[in-house]
């Protein structure tokens, strides 16, 4: 009998889950969202859908027994190929166990399953009268448990924090197959290594996440917006500079020359598309306070050299301040494949990194966007190439790898949000130095046999 033959017998004997082996269907579970002419993915031999803790450890258990690799997967919305197949490996998709186990409002904390959408937590815990903040911009379709893997942020994260900030206690399974809890449900708490931080960012190279308890917080005030147009990229840095300096936004984007031509485009939005960068803000301290902080941060922007800020406290109007920003993605993405980098700086190096993209952009002749969370320096600047085109694919691989260089000689990181999944393993070493060692070390103890997403992330 065949590994994989041998394999399914087992898991349909532990009753691990929903067993899957149709070729067409499994084919849908080869990889998440990453430009596939860039990171490879293989075909699974077996995709099971779980919907328990204990059917997850059957599945770990039966896998672990045979020697075959496990690659977690939440709703293969990543953009770094983290939840892509290899030959021949198991597959635990998590996607059926969205149940909200417990939301606990003087506690003011919520704990759910991993296959929960960010959206529905958010909705769950408005209808309690709290708020649950990190809000990657997959917010509508990504996953708790893919948010912890890779430690997502959001557009709120300059004030709220990302999603290890949010994040309390996990029930994890580890490769031999045990539940184990970890962290807690107190806020504060010092007893043993923090685990649960170590596991948030770990792209399940460490173990599969069953259950996790996530910090809620009062509902945000009314808001008030910032739009402010800025004829260089030195001066929306000075801008941005002296915001974070001086003030605690709830939201401070940006987006560049090239993004704003693409939104256009797509879906006009009056933007002036000769400005070199166009930045927003919002303030969430409610009435007349949100709307000072904001005419504040718009005088600072025009001390800067803003060529135009516009403020609002109408909900309806701030929202249409910020559509251009929610669209800057889709809107790159319309006009080919794209790359999408989430490299990561210190607050002072913003211009310098712009600077470097557009020379990076002129000397490998690709288009490239810029745009993303410029109160914590997290950019994504996003190359626009024709996959089919074996040359364009070889352009965009080398402006994608000068980009990461760029960031990493700014003093900055390889991945601020989306993981490194394969994307960008081999540029870890840079980063990491002598530490690489230790992460190898952490992840040999934990799993000894290398089973749990092989090859990613480390």
């Amino acid at each position: 009998m065949t590994t994989t033959a041998a394999l399914l017998d087992d898991l349909a004997a532990a009753a691990a889950g929903d067993l899957v082996t149709d070729p067409e269907v499994l084919a849908s579970y080869e990889r998440d969202q990453a430009a596939p002419a860039l990171v490879p993915a293989g075909r699974p031999a077996a995709v099971i859908r779980p919907r328990t803790t204990q059917e997850v450890q059957q599945a770990v258990k039966a896998a672990a027994r045979h020697k075959v690799p496990v690659v977690p997967r939440g709703a293969g919305s990543g953009l770094s190929g983290g939840a892509n197949a290899i030959d021949g490996c198991l597959v635990v998709s998590l996607e059926r166990m969205t149940d909200i186990a417990e939301i606990d409002g003087p506690s003011m904390l919520a704990t759910v399953q991993p296959g929960l959408v960010n959206a529905q937590l958010r909705e769950a815990a408005g209808r309690e009268g709290l708020f649950y903040a990190p809000d990657p911009a997959s917010w509508e379709f990504s996953t708790i448990g893919g948010n912890i893997a890779t430690n997502a942020g959001g557009l709120c994260c300059v004030k709220y924090g990302v999603t290890r900030d949010a994040l309390l206690g996990l029930e994890v399974v580890t490769a031999d197959g045990r539940a184990v809890r970890i962290g807690r449900r107190a806020r504060k708490g010092v007893a043993g290594y923090d685990l649960a931080s170590l596991f948030c960012g770990s792209e399940g190279t460490l173990g599969i996440v069953t259950e996790a308890t996530m910090r809620l917080i009062p509902p945000p005030r009314s808001s008030a917006t910032l739009a402010a147009s800025f004829p260089s990229l030195g001066s929306a840095g000075h801008a941005i500079a002296k915001i974070v300096r001086n003030s605690t936004p709830s939201v401070l984007e940006l987006m560049d020359r090239t993004t704003i031509q693409a939104v256009e485009r797509m879906a006009p939005q009056g933007l002036d598309e000769e400005v070199a960068v166009l930045v927003f803000a919002r303030s969430d301290l409610g009435g007349a306070a949100a709307l000072r902080e904001v005419d504040q941060l718009a005088k600072w922007c025009e001390e800067a050299g803003a060529t135009l800020a516009v403020t609002t406290d109408e909900e309806a109007e701030g929202r249409m301040l910020m559509a251009a920003r929610r669209l800057a993605y889709s809107a790159l993405e319309h006009q080919g494949a794209t790359l999408l980098d989430d490299v990561g700086v210190p607050l002072g190096q913003i211009p310098a990194l712009l600077d470097g993209i557009e020379a990076v952009a002129e000397r490998h002749g690709v288009l490239i966007g810029t745009f993303g969370h410029a109160g914590d320096g997290n950019m994504h600047p996003t190359i626009v190439f024709d996959q089919h085109d074996p040359e364009a694919v070889a352009r965009a691989n080398a402006a994608f790898a000068e980009l990461v260089r760029l960031a990493l000689g700014l003093g900055g990181t390889v991945s601020g949000e989306h993981g490194v999944g394969l994307l960008k393993r081999d540029f870890l070493p840079l980063e990491l130095g002598e530490a690489h060692s230790l992460n190898h070390a952490i992840k040999h103890a934990l799993d000894p046999h290398g089973l749990f997403n092989p090859g990613k992330a480390i």
